[in-house]
C-alpha cells in the first residue's frame, strides 16, 4: 500500500489524522503530511477508512 495526500486538495479537516494518527499528522503549516507513506499491514484499514472520510479526496492510496 502507498499512501499520498494531494495538498491542492487537502482542506485539513483532521479526519484522517484521528482515524490513522500513525500515518498522518496536521502540522504548524496547516496542511495534512503522510508520515507513513507505506504503511503495514496493520494499519490498512484506518488508512482506507481515512480516505473514505476524506470530504475532498486529498488522500490517494495505491495498492
Amino acid at each position: 500500500m502507498q499512501v499520498s495526500v494531494d495538498i491542492d486538495l487537502c482542506a485539513a479537516t483532521g479526519g484522517c489524522t484521528q482515524v490513522a494518527p500513525e500515518v498522518f499528522e496536521i502540522r504548524s503549516d496547516g496542511v495534512v503530511h503522510v508520515l507513513n507513506a507505506q504503511p503495514g499491514p496493520d494499519l490498512h484499514d484506518a488508512v482506507l477508512e481515512a480516505a473514505d472520510l476524506c470530504p475532498t479526496g486529498a488522500i490517494t492510496v495505491d495498492s
